[in-house]
Formats: structure tokens, C-alpha cells, sequence
């Protein structure tokens, strides 16, 4: 075992887990934001003429997703913990506020559901991702 104890390993393992679970959570929404926007530009009755400014934001917003794919496979655990708990909320937040804007369609409130859910369980995940040494410690004691 190359000098590691099982705890060790277990603890190591759980880790990739829940980056794992992560990376595919983020996979997961950002192909749910980004389909629910291909099919609102075949919905007839949007029409929207957004800003520069506007459409910046929005992509700055959905690149948090994106990124999150990538960090929270990279990232160390107080760090990757933390950015999937800000950007998840952050993500969160700004689908129930697009809710609010106006009388969203059927298939808006479908997708946006599933990204909601899927935000708030990576929060949540995050939240309660105990610290992988505090735990292999513990083991030790």
C-alpha cells in the first residue's frame, strides 16, 4: 500500500468521491443551462434585446458553471469546498431570480427546477464535505 494505512486510502478515496460527484453535478447543470437556452431561442414568443452589459453578465455566469467543472476537480479541499458552495448558491440565486423577471414558460420552469435542485444539492454537499484530514486524524486517535 505504498506505506499508507487503510484509513488513509479510505479517506483518500472518499476525497476523489466527492470531487467526482462535483465535477459531474456541475457537467450536469451546465448542460441543463445551456439546452434550456438552445431551445428558448426556438420559442417565437421571446423576444429580448439585451444589452452588451447584460449578455456579459450572463456569460460571466454561466463560465462560473463551466470553470466549476474543471475546478472541482483541481482544487484543494478548503478551496474546492468554498467555490462550490459560493458559485452553487450564486447559481442558484440567479435561476430563481430569472423566475421572477417575467411569466417564465413551461419548458423555462422545467429545466430551471432541475437546475435549482442541482445547485442547491452542490451546496449542500459542500456544506456538510467533512475535511478530509480531520476525519483520517480521527481515525488515528
Amino acid at each position: 500500500m505504498g506505506g499508507r494505512t487503510v484509513t488513509e486510502i479510505k479517506v483518500g478515496k472518499g476525497f476523489e468521491d466527492m470531487r467526482m460527484r462535483f465535477f459531474t453535478l456541475w457537467i450536469f447543470a451546465t448542460l441543463n443551462y445551456v439546452y434550456a437556452d438552445v431551445v428558448t431561442l426556438f420559442d417565437k414568443s421571446v423576444t429580448t434585446s439585451l444589452s452588451q452589459t447584460a449578455l456579459l453578465g450572463a456569460s460571466i455566469l454561466v463560465e462560473t458553471a463551466i470553470a466549476m467543472v474543471l475546478l472541482s476537480r483541481v482544487l484543494k479541499y478548503r478551496t474546492n469546498r468554498w467555490a462550490n458552495i459560493i458559485i452553487g448558491a450564486l447559481n442558484t440565486v440567479a435561476i430563481l431570480a430569472s423566475l421572477l423577471v417575467a411569466t417564465p414558460a413551461l419548458y423555462y420552469i422545467f429545466f430551471a427546477v432541475i437546475e435549482i435542485a442541482t445547485t442547491s444539492l452542490i451546496v449542500w454537499y459542500a456544506w456538510k464535505w467533512p475535511n478530509p484530514q480531520a476525519v483520517s486524524m480521527s481515525r488515528h486517535n
